[in-house]
């Protein structure tokens, strides 16, 4: 019997918690804007020793990220991307970059 009540007590708050989850994480998607993108994505690819010399001009429309200009491997291209994929609020990545070794 004690059992049951203790079950009972235990069970409630969590299922008030797995049902009050997506409820609560809505609240912190708040649109970022195309110019915050832009700046966080520039300071990203800034911040990476192999990817922070690279002529990469970088552009936002509606979360999607265009990037242009030149890397010198197909390994940094991969890395930009990546890189931009972890900026809040990308959607999408327009990946138009060239690989050209000079």
């Amino acid at each position: 019997m004690r059992l049951k009540s203790l079950t009972r007590f235990f069970c409630l708050p969590i299922l008030f918690a797995v049902l009050l989850t997506p409820v609560l994480a809505d609240k912190d998607k708040t649109p970022v804007s195309d110019d915050i993108i832009v700046d966080q994505v520039r300071v990203k690819i800034a911040d990476d020793s192999e990817v922070g010399g690279q002529a990469i001009q970088v552009d936002a429309h509606n979360g999607v990220v265009v990037l242009t200009g030149k890397v010198t491997n197909d390994k940094l291209k991969s890395k930009v991307e990546k890189l931009v994929k972890k900026v809040k609020g990308v959607t999408a990545v327009d990946d138009k970059l060239v690989i050209s070794p000079n």
